[in-house]
């Protein structure tokens, strides 16, 4: 299928749906450092801008149109989160695409947040819009760690099908492949990484923040289990202004951008763009791309229908 991608960061999800056999064929963001990573990896065919700068003639039609839509205001990990954040209706530039585009499907995908705001409100008024831009709506929350991705990610998904298409062509989301008992672990994912400060290591982003271990009780401040998958890999800092990078399997330091990248299921070889901060920043905000081929599949599934 044809693809326009929307707040696409460093294009986790992106390269997920083009593994799974889509064409993108229009991305944008507004975050320059991304935009460089991601033409670098995936292609030249992303715009950096301001969506709501962006008009709808200039978005090319498409099959559909996906996108996380920025989240912060949403996070669990915000405390102040509220229905009013500005960060929040951001969302409305997703919904001006589609109804200006209208795709027979779109993806979106957010925290799990977004089901708790406002009481639950938010969520409601997410659906009722893309309702009435004339899609059957639904969402469910995935641990992508169900997908075989090394790392406890709670994210929600949210799909529409276009209402003129039958009910047989609704988009189905994605069946976990793995149980609890198989879900891959951090030291497996991170197997045969060499030690960053080793002089012989040539992986490209192996570079990490000295921020200080330290196991208290709070996010990004706990010991890391090595016989489970990685907690979530964060985009935020520390508060100080700093990155807050997950401890490594043997919790002696933090770990690399590359690292990090592994656990979000980047290729070994895909290049990050900008400062280490703004790297470990472009990993935290992106769709894990083995998540992201789980949900091209069932698109794929789809188009062989409608052919």
């Amino acid at each position: 299928m044809k693809i326009v991608s929307l707040f696409s960061g460093a294009g986790g999800l992106d390269l997920g749906l083009k593994n799974a056999g889509h064409e993108i064929i229009w991305a944008n963001d507004y975050d320059l450092d991304s935009c460089k990573t991601y033409k670098l990896n995936i292609g030249n065919h992303i715009v950096y801008n301001d969506i709501s700068m962006i008009k709808i003639e200039e978005i090319p039609d498409c099959d559909v149109v996906v996108g996380g839509f920025p989240c912060q205001g949403f996070s669990m990990a915000n405390m102040l989160r509220t229905a009013s954040d500005e960060r929040n209706v951001l969302y409305k530039q997703f919904y001006r695409v589609i109804q200006g585009k209208k795709p027979d499907y779109f993806i979106a995908e957010n925290v799990r947040g977004i089901l708790s705001i406002d009481n639950g409100n938010a969520i409601k008024k997410i659906v009722k819009d893309f309702s009435d831009a004339g899609y059957r709506v639904k969402y469910k929350s995935f641990n992508t760690a169900d997908f075989g991705v090394p790392q406890t990610r709670v994210r929600v998904i949210i799909a529409g099908t276009r209402k003129d298409l039958p009910d047989e062509f609704d988009f189905q989301f994605p069946e976990p492949t793995h149980e609890k008992s198989t879900w891959v672990s951090i030291s497996s994912a991170l197997n045969g990484i060499p030690e960053p400060d080793d002089s012989k290591s040539k992986l490209k982003n192996h570079i990490y923040s000295k921020y200080k271990v330290t196991n208290r009780n709070f996010t990004g401040h706990r010991e890391t289990d090595p016989n489970k998958p990685s907690p979530t890999i964060l985009a935020r800092g520390n508060g100080k202004g700093g990155v807050c990078a997950i401890q490594h399997p043997k919790n002696h330091r933090r770990m690399s951008v590359r690292e990090s990248a592994l656990i979000q299921t980047f290729p070994i070889n895909f290049e990050f763009v900008g400062s280490m901060g703004s790297m470990y920043r472009q990993v935290g905000n992106a769709v894990p791309v083995l998540f992201g081929q789980q949900i091209g599949k069932k698109l794929k599934v789809l188009e062989s229908i409608f052919v």
